[in-house]
């Protein structure tokens, strides 16, 4: 199991009508699209996916969704993660249904807890979710960072078996990279600094531009985890104007700019998140040319 989220996994997007309903014909070609293009498995309902803005019963239909759309072709990994601990568990007894790889859990964020508390929460997790969990740091987000010392306590447990890493901090990455149990996956949570990461020992990423791009990111991500650092850093080097694109207006505002670009959906987010504005798509279209 852990075996099967080495590489690329797709951190999807979700598509929606003008509405604020999902676009599901959208949310098909998406899927295909990262399929065809090589991505090892698909994550559904990250920070990407605009986890926050629906309710339980839209993710539960949408996680669906995607499991009738894959039709067993890539593994599937669920995101529910936050800051109730007791309503995580709770919610992670509708998934027994789903059969997942892995559920994406992100760290407690506005409640700002100890090193302690994080650490009590995710055993709490893991003792009780139906599924492996990915530890999920992204202090940008959540305004509490999980060091390294915690994560390498938290890998002890028999069902915690990775993090995405997105703190951007390389010493961090490298104690994690340098220090784990062997069988413990460091994951990139940033396009950017995948490379960086695997150069470090990281064994994938949980890419946002996979759902734009996936051929040219995967071929980077393969070629850095087979040691081919020269042609690795030659794709990265195309990529880098991408990436400066994604970052342009927020996640996933800038990827669905470039996703409407592309034909694959609108570019329309759900408040509180604010739609990309006519010079993104223009950007987006010069690069896509």
């Amino acid at each position: 199991m852990r075996q099967e989220l080495k590489g690329t996994g797709v951190a999807l997007a979700t598509p929606m009508n003008k509405d604020y309903g999902v676009d599901f014909p959208a949310l098909e070609k998406l899927i295909n699209h990262t399929i065809d293009g090589g991505v090892d498995y698909l994550v559904v309902l990250g920070t990407t996916g605009e986890s926050p803005v629906f309710s339980w019963e839209e993710k539960l239909e949408i996680l669906d969704f995607v499991f009738k759309v894959n039709a067993d072709r890539k593994p599937i990994v669920f995101g529910l993660g936050g800051n109730h601990t007791f309503d995580l568990i709770e919610k992670s007894k509708d998934l027994k249904k789903f059969e997942l790889s892995a559920i994406l859990s992100a760290s407690p964020y506005y409640n700002k807890p100890s090193q302690e508390g994080i650490v009590r929460h995710y055993e709490m997790l893991a003792d009780a979710f139906p599924f492996p969990i990915i530890l999920y740091n992204v202090p940008a987000r959540t305004a509490s960072n999980i060091i390294a010392d915690t994560t390498l306590t938290l890998a002890k447990h028999p069902n915690i078996i990775a993090i995405k890493e997105a703190s951007w901090d390389l010493d961090q990455c490298k104690k994690i990279a340098h220090e784990k149990p062997s069988d413990f996956l460091l994951i990139s949570g940033d396009d950017a600094l995948t490379y960086k990461l695997i150069k470090e020992g990281a064994e994938g990423v949980i890419s946002v531009i996979s759902n734009l791009l996936p051929a040219p990111f995967i071929n980077m991500v393969s070629a850095a985890l087979q040691n081919s650092f020269e042609e690795a850093e030659r794709i990265e080097e195309d990529l880098k104007k991408a990436y400066e694109l994604l970052s342009q207006e927020g996640n996933p505002t800038s990827l669905k700019a470039g996703l409407e670009v592309k034909g694959i959906c609108r570019r329309t987010v759900k408040p509180p998140l604010y739609n990309a504005s006519e010079n993104l798509i223009a950007a987006w279209e010069h690069y896509l040319k």
